[in-house]
Protein backbone atom coordinates (compact mmCIF):
# COMPACT_ATOMS: atom_id res chain seq x y z
CA UNK A 1 0.00 0.00 0.00
CA UNK A 2 2.92 2.38 0.60
CA UNK A 3 3.73 2.78 -3.13
CA UNK A 4 0.12 3.82 -3.77
CA UNK A 5 0.15 6.31 -0.90
CA UNK A 6 3.47 7.69 -2.15
CA UNK A 7 2.01 8.12 -5.66
CA UNK A 8 -0.99 9.98 -4.22
CA UNK A 9 1.32 12.23 -2.22
CA UNK A 10 3.40 13.01 -5.32
CA UNK A 11 0.19 13.74 -7.23
CA UNK A 12 -1.00 16.09 -4.49
CA UNK A 13 2.22 18.12 -4.56
CA UNK A 14 2.00 18.47 -8.34
CA UNK A 15 -1.71 19.38 -8.24
CA UNK A 16 -1.06 22.01 -5.59
CA UNK A 17 1.54 23.53 -7.91
CA UNK A 18 -0.95 23.39 -10.81
CA UNK A 19 -3.58 25.17 -8.70
CA UNK A 20 -1.08 27.92 -7.94
CA UNK A 21 0.04 28.52 -11.53
CA UNK A 22 -2.33 26.83 -14.00
CA UNK A 23 -4.89 28.53 -16.20
CA UNK A 24 -8.20 27.47 -14.67
CA UNK A 25 -10.35 28.50 -17.61
CA UNK A 26 -12.92 26.21 -19.20
CA UNK A 27 -11.82 23.75 -21.87
CA UNK A 28 -13.84 22.65 -24.88
CA UNK A 29 -14.31 19.19 -23.33
CA UNK A 30 -17.08 17.66 -21.22
CA UNK A 31 -16.68 14.94 -18.61
CA UNK A 32 -18.79 11.79 -18.34
CA UNK A 33 -21.60 13.70 -16.61
CA UNK A 34 -21.87 16.32 -19.32
CA UNK A 35 -20.13 19.01 -17.27
CA UNK A 36 -17.72 21.31 -19.08
CA UNK A 37 -14.26 20.53 -17.77
CA UNK A 38 -11.88 23.10 -16.39
CA UNK A 39 -8.31 23.06 -17.64
CA UNK A 40 -7.34 22.31 -14.04
CA UNK A 41 -9.59 19.22 -13.94
CA UNK A 42 -7.88 17.82 -17.00
CA UNK A 43 -4.40 18.62 -15.71
CA UNK A 44 -5.12 17.02 -12.32
CA UNK A 45 -6.53 13.92 -13.98
CA UNK A 46 -3.41 13.49 -16.10
CA UNK A 47 -1.11 14.01 -13.10
CA UNK A 48 -2.79 11.27 -11.08
CA UNK A 49 -2.93 8.90 -14.04
CA UNK A 50 0.79 9.39 -14.62
CA UNK A 51 1.80 8.86 -10.99
CA UNK A 52 -0.36 5.74 -10.54
CA UNK A 53 0.92 4.28 -13.81
CA UNK A 54 4.33 3.91 -12.15
CA UNK A 55 2.91 1.61 -9.43
CA UNK A 56 3.01 -2.01 -10.54
CA UNK A 57 0.38 -3.06 -7.98
CA UNK A 58 -2.27 -0.88 -9.65
CA UNK A 59 -4.35 -2.94 -12.08
CA UNK A 60 -7.02 -0.47 -13.23
CA UNK A 61 -7.92 3.15 -12.61
CA UNK A 62 -11.23 4.92 -13.04
CA UNK A 63 -11.56 8.69 -13.02
CA UNK A 64 -14.54 10.95 -12.55
CA UNK A 65 -13.26 12.75 -15.64
CA UNK A 66 -13.20 9.63 -17.86
CA UNK A 67 -16.13 7.63 -19.20
CA UNK A 68 -14.51 4.19 -18.81
CA UNK A 69 -11.90 2.53 -16.56
CA UNK A 70 -8.31 2.29 -17.81
CA UNK A 71 -6.14 -0.82 -17.47
CA UNK A 72 -2.63 0.00 -16.27
CA UNK A 73 -0.98 -3.27 -15.21
CA UNK A 74 -2.46 -6.70 -15.94
CA UNK A 75 -0.61 -8.21 -12.98
CA UNK A 76 -1.72 -5.54 -10.52
CA UNK A 77 -4.17 -6.23 -7.69
CA UNK A 78 -5.58 -2.81 -6.84
CA UNK A 79 -8.34 -0.87 -8.59
CA UNK A 80 -8.29 2.85 -7.84
CA UNK A 81 -11.20 5.21 -8.49
CA UNK A 82 -10.58 8.93 -8.04
CA UNK A 83 -12.04 12.37 -8.43
CA UNK A 84 -8.94 14.33 -9.42
CA UNK A 85 -10.16 17.74 -8.29
CA UNK A 86 -13.51 17.78 -6.53
CA UNK A 87 -15.01 21.27 -6.28
CA UNK A 88 -12.67 22.69 -8.91
CA UNK A 89 -15.13 25.46 -9.78
CA UNK A 90 -14.32 26.97 -6.36
CA UNK A 91 -10.67 27.57 -7.24
CA UNK A 92 -11.35 30.88 -8.98
CA UNK A 93 -12.82 32.28 -5.75
CA UNK A 94 -9.96 30.79 -3.72
CA UNK A 95 -11.96 28.30 -1.64
CA UNK A 96 -10.57 24.92 -0.63
CA UNK A 97 -10.87 21.97 -3.04
CA UNK A 98 -9.66 18.39 -2.94
CA UNK A 99 -8.79 15.06 -4.54
CA UNK A 100 -10.56 11.83 -3.52
CA UNK A 101 -9.33 8.24 -3.90
CA UNK A 102 -11.03 4.88 -3.33
CA UNK A 103 -8.70 1.87 -3.31
CA UNK A 104 -10.23 -1.52 -4.05
CA UNK A 105 -8.69 -4.98 -4.30
CA UNK A 106 -9.86 -6.96 -7.32
CA UNK A 107 -12.95 -5.00 -8.38
CA UNK A 108 -14.75 -1.65 -8.12
CA UNK A 109 -17.26 -2.77 -5.49
CA UNK A 110 -17.52 -1.49 -1.90
CA UNK A 111 -17.00 -4.93 -0.38
CA UNK A 112 -13.55 -4.90 -2.04
CA UNK A 113 -12.53 -1.52 -0.62
CA UNK A 114 -9.33 -1.75 1.41
CA UNK A 115 -8.33 1.90 1.78
CA UNK A 116 -9.34 5.41 0.87
CA UNK A 117 -7.75 8.82 0.87
CA UNK A 118 -8.44 12.47 0.20
CA UNK A 119 -6.33 15.60 -0.08
CA UNK A 120 -7.44 19.12 0.87
CA UNK A 121 -5.84 22.03 -1.00
CA UNK A 122 -6.49 25.03 1.19
CA UNK A 123 -4.35 27.44 3.21
CA UNK A 124 -2.46 24.23 4.01
CA UNK A 125 -2.33 20.96 2.08
CA UNK A 126 -3.58 18.09 4.23
CA UNK A 127 -4.05 14.41 3.42
CA UNK A 128 -6.30 11.92 5.21
CA UNK A 129 -5.72 8.20 4.71
CA UNK A 130 -7.90 5.36 6.00
CA UNK A 131 -6.32 1.89 6.12
CA UNK A 132 -6.47 -1.12 8.43
CA UNK A 133 -8.96 0.48 10.81
CA UNK A 134 -7.16 3.78 11.33
CA UNK A 135 -7.73 7.21 9.85
CA UNK A 136 -4.53 9.26 9.73
CA UNK A 137 -3.98 12.95 9.07
CA UNK A 138 -0.85 14.20 7.28
CA UNK A 139 0.33 17.76 6.63
CA UNK A 140 2.50 18.89 3.72
CA UNK A 141 5.65 20.47 5.16
CA UNK A 142 8.66 21.50 3.08
CA UNK A 143 7.72 19.19 0.22
CA UNK A 144 6.91 16.11 2.33
CA UNK A 145 3.80 14.83 4.08
CA UNK A 146 4.32 14.48 7.83
CA UNK A 147 2.03 12.45 10.10
CA UNK A 148 0.00 14.66 12.45
CA UNK A 149 -2.50 12.43 14.30
CA UNK A 150 -5.16 9.77 14.07
CA UNK A 151 -8.76 10.99 13.64
CA UNK A 152 -11.68 9.75 15.73
CA UNK A 153 -15.20 11.19 15.67
CA UNK A 154 -17.26 11.93 18.76
CA UNK A 155 -20.66 10.30 19.19
CA UNK A 156 -22.31 13.67 18.54
CA UNK A 157 -21.17 16.80 16.76
CA UNK A 158 -22.18 20.44 16.29
CA UNK A 159 -21.90 21.05 12.52
CA UNK A 160 -24.69 20.85 9.94
CA UNK A 161 -23.67 20.89 6.26
CA UNK A 162 -26.80 20.50 4.07
CA UNK A 163 -26.16 20.08 0.34
CA UNK A 164 -28.45 20.41 -2.64
CA UNK A 165 -30.94 23.09 -3.62
CA UNK A 166 -33.51 23.64 -0.88
CA UNK A 167 -36.45 24.23 -3.23
CA UNK A 168 -36.12 20.62 -4.40
CA UNK A 169 -35.89 19.02 -0.93
CA UNK A 170 -38.62 16.78 0.43
CA UNK A 171 -40.55 18.48 3.28
CA UNK A 172 -39.39 15.89 5.82
CA UNK A 173 -35.76 16.45 4.87
CA UNK A 174 -36.10 20.22 5.27
CA UNK A 175 -37.81 19.72 8.64
CA UNK A 176 -34.92 17.52 9.78
CA UNK A 177 -32.29 20.05 8.68
CA UNK A 178 -34.18 22.88 10.38
CA UNK A 179 -34.46 20.79 13.54
CA UNK A 180 -30.68 20.48 13.79
CA UNK A 181 -30.31 24.25 13.44
CA UNK A 182 -33.00 24.81 16.08
CA UNK A 183 -30.85 22.79 18.50
CA UNK A 184 -27.81 24.99 17.96
CA UNK A 185 -25.97 23.21 15.15
CA UNK A 186 -23.75 25.56 13.14
CA UNK A 187 -24.08 25.91 9.38
CA UNK A 188 -20.84 25.02 7.63
CA UNK A 189 -21.23 24.55 3.87
CA UNK A 190 -18.75 25.78 1.27
CA UNK A 191 -20.09 23.85 -1.72
CA UNK A 192 -16.99 21.67 -1.67
CA UNK A 193 -17.49 18.09 -0.48
CA UNK A 194 -13.87 17.61 0.59
CA UNK A 195 -13.43 20.70 2.82
CA UNK A 196 -16.91 20.32 4.34
CA UNK A 197 -16.41 16.68 5.29
CA UNK A 198 -12.86 17.42 6.40
CA UNK A 199 -14.18 20.04 8.80
CA UNK A 200 -16.69 17.60 10.31
CA UNK A 201 -13.94 15.01 10.79
CA UNK A 202 -11.48 17.41 12.40
CA UNK A 203 -14.06 19.21 14.53
CA UNK A 204 -15.27 15.92 16.01
CA UNK A 205 -18.61 15.34 14.31
CA UNK A 206 -21.82 16.64 12.80
CA UNK A 207 -23.83 15.92 9.68
CA UNK A 208 -23.18 16.32 5.95
CA UNK A 209 -26.22 15.59 3.80
CA UNK A 210 -26.83 15.43 0.07
CA UNK A 211 -30.29 13.91 -0.30
CA UNK A 212 -32.24 12.65 -3.23
CA UNK A 213 -34.46 15.53 -4.37
CA UNK A 214 -37.01 16.29 -7.05
CA UNK A 215 -34.30 17.59 -9.41
CA UNK A 216 -31.88 14.70 -8.64
CA UNK A 217 -33.79 11.71 -7.20
CA UNK A 218 -30.61 9.61 -7.02
CA UNK A 219 -28.53 12.42 -5.59
CA UNK A 220 -25.60 14.17 -7.24
CA UNK A 221 -22.52 12.58 -5.71
CA UNK A 222 -20.92 9.57 -7.39
CA UNK A 223 -20.64 6.35 -5.44
CA UNK A 224 -17.27 5.18 -6.69
CA UNK A 225 -15.36 8.45 -6.75
CA UNK A 226 -16.84 10.42 -3.85
CA UNK A 227 -19.33 8.55 -1.66
CA UNK A 228 -17.61 5.19 -1.07
CA UNK A 229 -14.19 6.68 -0.19
CA UNK A 230 -15.68 9.07 2.37
CA UNK A 231 -17.98 6.36 3.74
CA UNK A 232 -14.94 4.17 4.36
CA UNK A 233 -13.16 7.03 6.13
CA UNK A 234 -16.14 7.97 8.30
CA UNK A 235 -16.81 4.39 9.35
CA UNK A 236 -13.16 3.83 10.24
CA UNK A 237 -13.20 7.06 12.25
CA UNK A 238 -16.17 5.85 14.30
CA UNK A 239 -18.93 7.52 12.33
CA UNK A 240 -21.53 6.33 9.83
CA UNK A 241 -22.47 6.85 6.18
CA UNK A 242 -25.93 6.00 4.81
CA UNK A 243 -28.22 6.81 1.89
CA UNK A 244 -31.13 7.47 4.25
CA UNK A 245 -32.08 3.81 4.51
CA UNK A 246 -28.94 1.64 4.40
CA UNK A 247 -25.15 1.90 4.62
CA UNK A 248 -23.85 3.31 1.37
CA UNK A 249 -21.12 0.65 1.44
CA UNK A 250 -23.85 -1.97 0.95
CA UNK A 251 -24.78 -0.49 -2.43
CA UNK A 252 -23.44 -1.70 -5.76
CA UNK A 253 -23.28 0.70 -8.71
CA UNK A 254 -24.42 -0.61 -12.08
CA UNK A 255 -22.12 1.89 -13.80
CA UNK A 256 -18.95 3.51 -12.52
CA UNK A 257 -20.58 6.95 -12.62
CA UNK A 258 -23.76 6.05 -10.72
CA UNK A 259 -24.82 8.47 -7.97
CA UNK A 260 -26.61 8.06 -4.64
CA UNK A 261 -28.15 10.17 -1.89
CA UNK A 262 -25.73 10.26 1.01
CA UNK A 263 -25.40 11.31 4.63
CA UNK A 264 -22.08 11.32 6.51
CA UNK A 265 -21.61 12.06 10.17
CA UNK A 266 -21.18 11.00 13.73
CA UNK A 267 -23.35 8.22 15.15
CA UNK A 268 -25.96 10.41 16.84
CA UNK A 269 -26.75 12.46 13.76
CA UNK A 270 -26.85 9.52 11.35
CA UNK A 271 -29.13 7.56 13.66
CA UNK A 272 -31.51 10.52 13.55
CA UNK A 273 -31.37 10.56 9.74
CA UNK A 274 -32.24 6.85 9.66
CA UNK A 275 -35.15 7.43 12.06
CA UNK A 276 -36.57 10.30 9.98
CA UNK A 277 -36.19 8.48 6.66
CA UNK A 278 -37.58 5.20 8.02
CA UNK A 279 -40.97 6.87 8.29
CA UNK A 280 -41.08 7.90 4.62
Amino acid sequence: MNPILNAIQKSAIRIKHAIDVKDIGYSQEQNSSGETQLQLDIQSDLIIEEELSHVSDVHTIASEEKELPMLLNENGRYFIAFDPLDGSSLVDVNLSVGSIFGIYEGAFTPDKMVASCYVVYGPRVELVFAYEGQVSLYLLQAGEFEFVKHIQLNEKGKINAPGGTQQFWAPYHKAMVDSFFARGYRLRYSGGMVPDLHQILLKGGGLFSYPGATDKPEGKLRMLFEVFPFAFIFENAGGKAVDGKIRVLEKTPAHIHDTTPCFFGSVNEIDEVLSVYAGQ
